[in-house]
């Protein structure tokens, strides 16, 4: 390890905590989000990494009460529609609180511009590195956001074109999230969808292979055996 570059315990021991600590939001307490911090929560999500220096990532703020109510009813149209294609799991995902469009202080909406397929650098083969970039803008907002003390959640039941038409968002463009942020009168002790017995998260050694798939890792706590 290179203490070189390191930052400090402190600043490392708070990047981790916000990581760990950083959850899926549906609760939210109204309130609001001051202008100032949200400026930093945008520039800190504008900072991303994007693959070819693509910059992707164009973020709509909905102040409209009537908007929003449009943006809840489609989410709540999609969220019959998928319980409906869950099958056996239907009943158990209708109890699922999956939004807070009405409750959260801001709502954006994080769409793909038009014109996307003039960046070819780093996407010739894999065009969809364009959301990947646009996700680690969302990643760095929500870590900020945690850092802030803000609760916020990503939102994906939508229909894109509809929520495309709705925003009034030019032809080729794409809207990828709703994000609902603002104060919450408590972070999750753990993700949402695991308290409430949806899924719970894998072991890390599930994940990690070496060399070849599906070839178990060292594990390094028990001296480089396989996991």
């Amino acid at each position: 390890m290179s203490a070189e570059h390191a930052v400090s315990p402190i600043e490392q021991a708070a990047v981790y905590r916000a990581i760990h600590e950083r959850r899926d939001m549906r609760h939210f307490i109204g309130g609001t989000v001051p202008d100032a911090v949200l400026q930093r929560l945008l520039s800190a999500a504008h900072h991303a990494p994007s693959v070819g220096f693509m910059q992707p990532w164009r973020f709509v703020r909905v102040r409209s009460a009537l908007l929003r109510e449009s943006l809840h009813a489609l989410i709540e149209q999609e969220r019959v529609l998928t319980a409906q294609a869950l099958g056996e799991r239907e009943d158990e995902f209708m109890k699922l609180k999956v939004q807070g469009v009405l409750d959260a202080a801001e709502v954006l909406v994080v769409a793909l511009p038009p014109g996307r397929e003039a960046h070819v650098f780093g996407r010739r083969t894999l065009p969809e590195m364009d959301l990947a970039s646009a996700a680690c803008a969302i990643q760095n907002l929500w870590l900020a956001a945690r850092a802030e003390g803000l609760g916020m959640g990503w939102v994906s039941l939508f229909d894109p074109a509809q929520l495309a038409q709705l925003l009034q968002m030019p032809e080729g463009s794409k809207p990828v999230a709703v994000l609902c942020l603002g104060p919450v009168e408590a972070f999750y002790t753990e993700p949402m969808l695991q308290t409430e017995k949806w899924a719970r998260r894998a072991p890390l050694a599930d994940m990690i292979f070496e060399d070849l798939w599906g070839r178990a890792a060292p594990d390094p706590a028990a001296g480089g055996a396989p996991v």
